[in-house]
């Protein structure tokens, strides 16, 4: 009988939606059909998947990864073979990256000069200061830790207020965008990234596609950043670093 979508996208991690577009596209068409014309996946479209998901962790838009999976030179042997290789490749880059940008320096706001009622009334349970001895430690000499310093210093109540709305306005955007199962690689949640990015731009620091992406791989790495993001919806940490990858692919 196969797999049912719903237990396809259980397995996967995706939605079905997702699942969905592959078979509208062409991408993922399931081995078969139920009697009532429901999808009914078997193994060999599991194994499909699991290319196709690795090809998309590694940034390559829907139309490449169907041209790699199509290739009637290339065996599933060597479609590992390639994954690795890129995954290895995307590492040694990462951490290059590492050394070369500031990251992480998001929800670490410094020097901001409030009392405590007014900290209080704006960030509630939260403390915005609550990791500022770790960032002083990790990123205290870097060009983006001084220029957020010195933006933040200045910063009033109602800014600190104007900051916090347009955050959880956002934030409601983008889980409704996940509750219509609309795709990480898709306009609208790559806009949502962009937004994202010029959001950390506009009020703390020079935050370019290449610290973006750093920072997008720093939601799902760092639990802490993981955890407030799923919040807001769960998956939404992930959700959103691939969402941040696609907009850096789509500006590069």
């Amino acid at each position: 009988m196969g797999y049912s979508v719903g237990q396809v996208a259980g397995f996967a991690g995706v939605t079905v939606r997702t699942l969905h577009h592959y078979d509208e596209i062409g991408l993922l068409s399931p081995g078969g059909r139920s009697r009532a014309g429901h999808r009914r996946y078997d193994d060999a479209d599991l194994d499909r998947l699991q290319r196709i998901l690795f090809y998309r962790e590694l940034g390559f838009p829907l139309d490449e990864v169907a041209v790699l999976l199509d290739d009637p030179e290339t065996d599933p042997r060597e479609h590992l073979r390639r994954q690795h290789a890129l995954l290895t490749d995307r590492i040694d880059r990462l951490q290059q990256m590492a050394k070369a940008v500031e990251h992480a320096m998001e929800a670490k706001k410094m020097g901001i000069n409030l009392t405590p009622e007014e900290k209080f009334e704006v960030f509630g349970d939260h403390d915005p200061e609550q990791y500022a001895e770790e960032a002083q430690q990790r990123w205290g000499g870097t060009d983006a830790y001084a220029e957020s310093q010195r933006r933040t210093a200045s910063y009033t109540k109602d800014d600190w207020q104007r900051i916090q709305d347009q955050a959880a306005d956002w934030g409601r955007r983008y889980a409704a965008l996940m509750e219509a199962g609309e795709p990480a690689e898709g306009e609208r949640a790559m806009d949502l990234a962009e937004e994202h990015r010029l959001h950390i731009s506009t009020w703390f620091y020079a935050c370019p596609y290449e610290m973006h992406t750093c920072l997008g791989e720093m939601y799902v790495a760092d639990e802490r950043f993981t955890a407030f993001y799923d919040a807001l919806k769960p998956g939404l940490a992930l959700h959103l670093r691939d969402a941040i990858l696609a907009n850096a692919v789509r500006k590069a």
